[in-house]
């Protein structure tokens, strides 16, 4: 097996297990298994991280089976709600977003 396929199977069976951490959430209108982590989110926040203090809203997930990525300031939609990206970090198969709720006047 090689390096790229244990981490995929990693990915699914560790990080994204439902059973586990994971849970179902529509992304733009696709079922995504993925994990939203409150803790890690407060521990960016603390860091003073540009554009990640006011976020709401802290997503991992399988970069395949997201959309293409986005840019800071665009908009995801995530559970029928519309999110503004602050963050979208690729590494290793995994990305992380970091989302703030959008406002409506």
């Amino acid at each position: 097996m090689t390096f790229q396929e244990m981490l995929e199977n990693d990915i699914k069976n560790v990080f994204l297990n439902v059973e586990e951490l994971g849970s179902k959430h529509l992304i733009e209108g696709k079922e995504i298994t993925c994990i939203f982590d409150d803790e890690a989110l407060r521990e960016r926040q603390a860091g003073a991280e540009l554009g990640v203090s006011e976020s709401s809203l802290l997503i991992f997930a399988n970069t395949k089976d997201l959309p293409c990525r986005k840019g800071v300031d665009e908009h995801l939609l995530v559970d029928h709600k519309e999110y503004t990206i602050d963050a979208w970090d690729e590494n290793m198969g995994m990305t992380q977003i970091a989302l703030s709720q959008v406002r409506t006047a």
